[in-house]
């Protein structure tokens, strides 16, 4: 799926739209010491500035610099599902100084959809650190006679195919066709072209759901515009306290992210690696990276390579499955 826009906040909460993070601040100690790393880093994101995935890398670029004294350079080579940045990222120089943020999207959903892809998101990429999880959120109109998850199952139940959700892309697809499965039922999808005009249709009360991530939805919900009916999440969040999870609204184990994710080449040599790898996830584990995606409805991961490395490959393999039971058409 796509990445979705932060909230203005986000943006003003993190570094700004500077390209370039942190120039001139590696002082006489860090000039001096040769260690990794010891000069610029370039963060390739697949997105273009203000989404949720250049937010975070810009973040994590400011926190990198405050670690290493060095300066971050956030790359946006949006486009080409992904394609574009991603082979930037896999043909730059081996060295340690080129870092992919990827998304759900370039790092799991992509292998359910294409055919063939020309990159391996698994063998191509080392993981560093998942950076943050956003959960979905079950979405309907403000005015919608279904005021649980247990009433729009119900409906849907006693009318396969007949309720509709709004899909903002074949991952958010994805997510109600999960959801499907889990709750039994029968719904009909109706594409949109982005999150934000699937949410547009649950304003204007044109279709039944839709799910998307709560920052995409939070703004909306907390109007009165939208309602939110259950967080994909084990866990409530602090910015949506009185949005039930799916498994107090009554479905169990119901679970479904966008997520953002470090990765290094795989040709980099693993020490490179190691370093870079410890650093992320060091700032993953800063109170302030906590706080910081709390307010915006999100959650700072938990974890470092080897959690990211098995969570991917469980994102993959589910999506995989569901893409297969779908029918959807592969690209």
């Amino acid at each position: 799926m796509k990445s979705n826009s932060f909230t203005r906040r986000a943006m003003s909460a993190t570094v700004g739209a500077a390209v370039l993070l942190g120039a001139g601040l590696a002082g006489p100690a860090h000039a001096a010491d040769k260690a990794y790393p010891n000069r610029t880093v370039t963060f390739i994101v697949p997105f273009p500035p203000g989404s949720a995935t250049d937010t975070s890398a810009r973040y994590f670029g400011k926190k990198l610099t405050d670690l290493t004294g060095q300066a971050v350079v956030i790359d946006n080579r949006p486009g080409g599902n992904g394609f574009i940045a991603v082979n930037a990222a896999l043909n730059a120089k081996p060295d340690g100084y080129t870092v992919f943020f990827g998304s759900n999207s370039t790092l799991a959903v992509n292998a359910a959809l294409f055919k063939k892809l020309p990159y391996d998101p698994v063998k191509d990429f080392k993981p560093l650190s998942l950076s943050v999880l956003t959960p979905a959120v079950l979405a309907t109109p403000a005015g919608s006679k279904y005021k649980t998850m247990a009433d729009l199952i119900a409906a849907a139940k006693a009318n396969p195919g007949k309720l509709n959700y709004g899909a903002g892309s074949a991952g958010y697809q994805l997510m109600a066709e999960l959801f499907n499965e889990q709750a039994k039922v029968k719904t009909t999808n109706i594409p949109f072209k982005g999150a934000s005009e699937s949410m547009q249709a649950i304003v204007a009360n044109t279709i039944d759901f839709s799910f998307v991530e709560i920052t995409s939805a939070l703004e909306l919900i907390n109007s009165g515009k939208a309602r939110g009916l259950a967080l994909a999440h084990t866990q409530r969040v602090p910015a949506a306290k009185d949005i039930p999870t799916a498994a107090e609204a009554g479905l169990p184990g119901f679970t479904a992210y966008a997520w953002v994710g470090a990765m290094m080449p795989a040709k980099v040599p693993a020490a490179e690696t190691k370093v870079m790898a410890d650093l992320m996830t060091k700032i993953v584990q800063l109170p302030e990276t906590k706080a910081f995606y709390e307010k915006l409805g999100a959650e700072a991961a938990k974890g470092g390579p080897a959690e990211f490395a098995a969570f991917q490959l469980k994102e993959i393999e589910q999506w995989k499955r569901i893409a297969k039971i779908a029918g959807v058409e592969l690209q």
